[in-house]
């Protein structure tokens, strides 16, 4: 294991913002590149979000991303690049559709759909913020947490954290009996540091984070974490819906919880608000869900 600290704020994000910046190798064709450390497997939410910036190169950027639906179909190799190969479905008046296949050795590892659509107005309604949820200075930061498990880090304390994660109950990588069952996995997130203004790309910031502790809920309703003694999982889809602007530089809540898991499936559902309580997006995401030994 490296004696180098672990980068964090903008050092961490200037990270992210290179491993989302894709090489363009084609008229519709990118490479993307995935950081030097990480996990065994290319975070799910990294070619999710590198789909996301591939397919909205091609689209005019008049037209803001509304909605993703993606599959996790073979897990990636993180030492190799991903090829991203983006199909224009359709460019309509209001509308524009893509296809997004990040392939490696020539199969894919991960297919996507992203629509795209110009600014219109028209109802606006939304659910409230959850109520009595302390805000963000009110709860541990990550690396309180951490400081309380070091045995449970393994790769997640090498990594950069370019996502201030602030966790209002218990996380899932605690000891086991250590956590609690909650109906609610409440998450405070936010980019720590600056991002550049470009709307795409703070919806492909928010794509990358929508990965990270979204399954994570289905876990919580049992009480059981992740790791020896719990659960291993992986995603299996992932679909992500953008209902107002935001800034993934400020503070959001994620606000998830599963409503079913069964035959070692687990479906998880989460809604994103900012601190003033706005709606800014919605996540959906089934995984495999396996239990494993001490």
């Amino acid at each position: 294991m490296s004696d180098a600290p672990v980068a964090t704020g903008q050092a961490a994000v200037d990270q992210l913002l290179e491993v989302l910046d894709l090489a363009q190798t084609g008229e519709m064709a990118f490479r993307g590149m995935s950081p030097p450390v990480g996990p065994q497997r290319v975070y799910g939410g990294q070619v999710a979000g590198q789909a996301l910036v591939a397919a909205g190169r091609t689209v005019d950027p008049e037209r803001a991303v509304h909605s993703l639906h993606g599959y996790f179909v073979r897990p990636g190799d993180p030492a190799e690049p991903i090829e991203y190969q983006v199909e224009n479905v359709r460019d309509g008046r209001s509308f524009s559709v893509r296809r997004s296949v990040a392939l490696q050795h020539d199969e894919p590892i991960f297919f996507m759909s992203a629509s795209f659509q110009r600014q219109e107005e028209g109802l606006d309604h939304h659910a409230p913020l959850p109520p009595d949820v302390p805000g963000p200075d009110d709860v541990p930061t990550m690396a309180d947490r951490l400081a309380r498990y070091p045995e449970r880090l393994g790769i997640w304390g090498q990594i950069p954290r370019p996502i201030d994660v602030r966790y209002v109950g218990e996380p899932g990588w605690v000891r086991p009996g250590d956590r609690p069952a909650e109906p609610h996995q409440r998450v405070w997130m936010r980019i720590d540091g600056k991002l550049p203004d470009d709307p795409l790309l703070h919806a492909c910031a928010l794509t990358y984070a929508s990965d990270l502790t979204l399954l994570d809920s289905v876990l919580s309703v049992h009480g059981e974490v992740w790791g020896p003694g719990g659960v291993v999982g992986a995603s299996l889809d992932h679909a992500l819906w953008f209902h107002r602007s935001f800034r993934a530089d400020e503070w959001f809540l994620y606000d998830c919880w599963s409503p079913s898991a069964s035959g070692a499936r687990g479906l998880a559902t989460g809604r994103m608000f900012t601190t003033e309580g706005r709606h800014i997006a919605s996540a959906v995401q089934e995984g495999l869900l396996r239990r494993v030994g001490g």
